[in-house]
C-alpha cells in the first residue's frame, strides 16, 4: 500500500480509502449496505492490517449511522488514521427547516459538532463540503472552515464535486483572504466516466489539490457482473436505480477488453478497472466500498500489480469518450503546433 500526500500538505494517505456508505443502512442506502457495527469493524481493521490509514464518510449517510458505526469501528485505533466526513446536504431524517442544509456558516458549525459527536473523536482530519452551493458565497463557507481549524476542530478542508470554475474561485478567495485552501478535491472518475482528465485533472495537478476519486466502479458497473442489454443483477445498486449516468454502449465495450484483461491476469475485471484509475495522473487516492470481507479483499488486491503498456492502451482507447468544443479544437491547434514541416528552410533555399 503505497501512501501519498494529499495536495500540497505534508499529510500521507494511502493510495486506497475505504468508503463506509455502506455502513448503517437506513433512510435510503439500504442498497448500498447495511453493515452494522461488528462487520464494519472487521472491514476496518482488515483495511488497516493492510495498510490502509484513510477512511471516508459522511454526515448524511444513512443519515448519521455511517459515522457513529464508524467512530465506534475504529475505537481506540482512531489516532492511527485520517477520517474525512464531508458536510452539505440535508439529512435524510425528516429534517426540514430553511437552514438544514448549505454551506452557511450557520449549517457547518452545527453539522461539525454533531459529526465530533458521532464520530467519537476531537478533531476531524479532512472536513469536505459535500456539493456546491450557489446561495452562499465562498467567503462565508471558507471563513466558516477556516475558524474550525483554527479552532482544533478541523485539520484539513476539502472539496468534492465541484466544477474547475468553482474549485479554482474557491482557490482564490483562501489566497486573498488569507484562509485556509482546499487540499483535496473528491471526484466521480472510472473507465465510463473520463470527463475530469478535460479540466478538473489537470486543474488540480497545476493548482497542487489532492484527489480522491469516487465511484471508480461506476456503482458496481464496471465489475462486469452485468451483460450487455441485460438487467443489472438483484441486489445491486444498479438494480434500484443508481444515479450514475454512463454511455451504455462505450462502456460495454470497455467491459470486454476489461474482461479479456482480467481473464489473462487471473484477477477479476473490478481489480483492472480499480488498477486504472490508481495509475491515473494526479490520482491521490481512491475511495472504494464493500459489502463484505471477500469483496474488500478482492479489491485491496488491485495494488499489489501494474498495467501493462499495452494494457493501459487498450482501455484507455476503448473508453475515451468524444472530445467537446473546445477540448477536440484545442487538440486540433496542439497537433498543429508540432506539426513537422514539409520541408527544411535548407531545401527551400535550394540548399
Amino acid at each position: 500500500m503505497r501512501m501519498r500526500y494529499l495536495g500540497r500538505t505534508g499529510l500521507q494517505v494511502s493510495e486506497i480509502c475505504l468508503g463506509t456508505m455502506t455502513f448503517g443502512g437506513r433512510h435510503g442506502f439500504q442498497h448500498m449496505g447495511r453493515l452494522n457495527t461488528i462487520e464494519a469493524r472487521r472491514l476496518v481493521h482488515r483495511s488497516m492490517d493492510a495498510g490502509v490509514n484513510f477512511f471516508d464518510t459522511a454526515d448524511m449517510y444513512s443519515a448519521d449511522q455511517s459515522e457513529e458505526v464508524l467512530g465506534a469501528a475504529l475505537g481506540d485505533r482512531r489516532e492511527d488514521v485520517v477520517i474525512a466526513t464531508k458536510v452539505r446536504w440535508q439529512m435524510p431524517d425528516g429534517s426540514s427547516g430553511p437552514n438544514d442544509r448549505g454551506l452557511s456558516r450557520h449549517h457547518i458549525v452545527r453539522s461539525v459538532e454533531a459529526s465530533l459527536r458521532r464520530l467519537g473523536t476531537d478533531y476531524i482530519d479532512l472536513y469536505q463540503t459535500h456539493g456546491w452551493d450557489g446561495r452562499t458565497p465562498w467567503e462565508e463557507t471558507l471563513r466558516a472552515l477556516d475558524d474550525l481549524v483554527r479552532a482544533g476542530k478541523v485539520r484539513y478542508v476539502g472539496a468534492s464535486n465541484l466544477t474547475s470554475w468553482q474549485l479554482t474561485r474557491a482557490l482564490a478567495t483562501s489566497e486573498r483572504q488569507g484562509l485556509e485552501r482546499f487540499a483535496s478535491h473528491q471526484i466521480q472518475y472510472s473507465l465510463a466516466a473520463r470527463e475530469v482528465e478535460w479540466e478538473l485533472l489537470p486543474m488540480a495537478e497545476a493548482e497542487e489539490v489532492g484527489v480522491m476519486v469516487w465511484s471508480p466502479l461506476a456503482g458496481g458497473l464496471l465489475s462486469g457482473h452485468q451483460e450487455r442489454g441485460g438487467r443489472p443483477p438483484a441486489g445491486t445498486r444498479r438494480a434500484v436505480g443508481y444515479f450514475e449516468p454512463v454511455d451504455p454502449e462505450r462502456t460495454f465495450d470497455t467491459i470486454e477488453v476489461l474482461r479479456e484483461i482480467a481473464k489473462k491476469r487471473e484477477v477479476s475485471p473490478a481489480q483492472v478497472a480499480l488498477r486504472w484509475v490508481l495509475e491515473g495522473r494526479g490520482v491521490t487516492s481512491v475511495v472504494i466500498g464493500a459489502r463484505n470481507e471477500g469483496q474488500l479483499t478482492e479489491n485491496l488486491a488491485a495494488t499489489t500489480w501494474s498495467l501493462t503498456e499495452e494494457e493501459r492502451t487498450a482501455l484507455d482507447g476503448v473508453s475515451a469518450p468524444p472530445l467537446p468544443y473546445p477540448y477536440w479544437h484545442q487538440e486540433y491547434c496542439d497537433a498543429d503546433r508540432v506539426r513537422e514541416p514539409e520541408e527544411t528552410s535548407g531545401e527551400r533555399d535550394g540548399e
